[in-house]
């Protein structure tokens, strides 16, 4: 599945990434409108995603199949090195002012730009949880392959992502918290939230033990002057994982249902995004209303990544008892299957021609379930049916080595003019699945 939409999605050694395949006329832009569309920073990183998942995969089976191992990991690196080198054309640089600093960072950006580092990344053309799905792989990718450079970026868009956390404190001394969609939104979304408890998690165990020290910046109590701290890594990085964690649990957790809305809204205006503090401009402190928006699938699957990394290394019970709920809560809400279809569960409802994403979605919620198998073993109800639905569509619908949106019902008529057009990113959350399930059956045999 790789191989072929590496074919299908991607042109040129620049790795330039068309978001539509039409699998009827096999050619990597659809015949129909938007077909020459190319993808975002977003869609560009599930490809990173399938890719680390496939190489995580190999190491998993390389006990017991030399011969796959030998065969596959060394050029899927080589792809992840493409992949990473092709990244440059979304970057730019631009000065920000946060809540407690004006910096020069070098950062990406939603569109691709026709060279490298000269993507536009101003205000609203980059946005946090875009840069966040990067920490996520960026520290996959060190972790897969002990390459520092991926370790050295996932760094650094760390450091530029928690500098976006809304330190300033309320009248009671407590910073109001959450991260906004981006520096130009006022929106505190689950999805610029979330994401970054993992990778931030794993942060803290490359680090564990080790001297390594980060300075940031703070805003004191009482006097409101922004001021440098320093911390290991260690503890940095796992009491910003905690931060955030209990911020979105406390504010996104929706009580009639227990999954995670999509927002908080705030007390902000776009258009007036600064104050002066002690004859200096700094981003205004956010104070929250409440939560509002949908729940998707992925919102909460990086709260159950979140509390299964977090009880992994913390062994508190908190973390296991959300967990257990979330898994359940998960699977009762967003689970569906179509009239006879009972044995067969899709977790993104298919609607034709409408956010064609929620394949994506789906896949960050059965990461969740594979990373908290070890901690909590009903997810493997889940997971099975993950996979159970896959194999399902690999048998009955695949066309060029191409599964359909719908992965239960195949292609149809009703979508019309979408009938046969698949996006970039679900046909890579499809391949990140098909090889996480395969880590999860390794592992699960080790067990």
């Amino acid at each position: 599945m790789m191989d072929a939409a590496v074919e299908h999605y991607f042109e040129g050694d620049e790795m330039k990434m068309y978001r539509f395949y039409n699998a009827l006329m096999d050619r990597h832009f659809a015949a129909d409108k938007g077909g020459n569309e190319i993808g975002s920073v977003w869609m560009y990183t599930s490809s990173i995603e399938a890719v680390n998942s496939i190489l995580a995969a190999l190491k998993d089976v390389q006990s017991t199949n030399q011969e796959l191992y030998n065969k596959n990991f060394d050029r899927y690196v080589e792809l992840l090195n493409k992949l990473y080198d092709g990244l440059d054309y979304y970057a730019g640089t631009y000065t920000l002012t946060s809540y407690t600093q004006t910096k020069e960072w070098t950062v990406y950006g939603v569109n691709r730009s026709n060279s490298k580092g000269g993507a536009n990344v101003v205000g609203k053309e980059n946005v946090y949880d875009d840069n966040e799905w990067l920490v996520c792989e960026m520290v996959r990718a060190y972790n897969i392959t002990g390459d520092a450079k991926f370790l050295k970026k996932a760094e650094y868009l760390a450091s530029y992502i928690l500098d976006g956390w809304d330190c300033v404190l309320d009248s009671d001394g407590n910073e109001y918290g959450g991260i906004c969609w981006g520096p130009g939104y006022v929106g505190k979304m689950a999805c610029s939230n979330a994401p970054m408890v993992a990778p931030l998690v794993r942060l803290h165990n490359i680090y564990k033990g080790k001297a390594d020290k980060i300075t940031y910046r703070i805003i004191e109590k009482g006097t409101r002057n922004r001021i440098e701290d320093t911390k290991t890594k260690e503890e940095y990085y796992l009491n910003f994982a905690k931060k955030i964690y209990d911020w979105q649990h406390e504010h996104l957790l929706r009580k009639e249902d227990g999954v995670y809305a999509d927002q908080v809204e705030v007390d902000g205006d776009e258009g007036n995004l600064l104050e002066n503090v002690n004859g200096v401009e700094y981003r205004k402190g956010l104070p929250l209303k409440g939560a509002v928006g949908n729940a998707w699938t992925y919102n909460s699957g990086t709260m159950v990544s979140g509390a299964a990394e977090l009880y992994k290394v913390t062994n508190d019970d908190v973390y296991k008892e959300h967990l257990e709920k979330l898994i359940e809560d998960t699977r009762k809400y967003f689970s569906r299957t179509k009239f006879g279809m009972d044995d067969y569960i899709s977790y993104a409802e298919h609607k034709p021609g409408e956010n064609e994403f929620r394949q994506w979605f789906a896949d960050v919620l059965m990461t969740g379930y594979v990373e908290a198998y070890s901690v909590v073993n009903i997810a493997s109800l889940s997971i099975n049916s993950f996979q159970k639905t896959l194999d399902y569509a690999w048998e009955r619908f695949r066309q060029h080595n191409t599964l359909p949106y719908d992965l239960i019902s195949g292609w149809l008529e009703s979508d019309g003019d979408y009938k046969y057009r698949v996006e970039a990113m679900v046909t890579f959350a499809y391949i990140s699945e098909y090889a996480q399930l395969a880590s999860y059956e390794v592992n699960k045999v080790v067990e």
